[in-house]
């Protein structure tokens, strides 16, 4: 079975594959059915199904936990 990972509003993510501003991280904003990342590089919202974007990550590199 695959390891899914646990996404919070407030985690920053790194992607596998860049931004077309050339920048893999991304900050959650939102978490539904959708989630809702805006990257660090150039300020730009994304809205992507959960299940691409489990598949996206690289790695967490921090919690949203600090954030609350």
């Amino acid at each position: 079975m695959p390891n899914i990972p646990v996404i919070k509003v407030g985690d920053i993510l790194e992607m596998k594959k860049n931004h077309p501003c050339g920048s893999k991280i991304f900050t959650v904003s939102r978490i539904g059915s959708d989630i809702k990342l805006t990257c660090t590089g150039c300020g730009r919202t994304l809205m992507l199904d959960r299940i691409k974007v489990e598949k996206m990550i690289k790695k967490i590199i921090s919690n949203g936990d600090n954030h609350e």
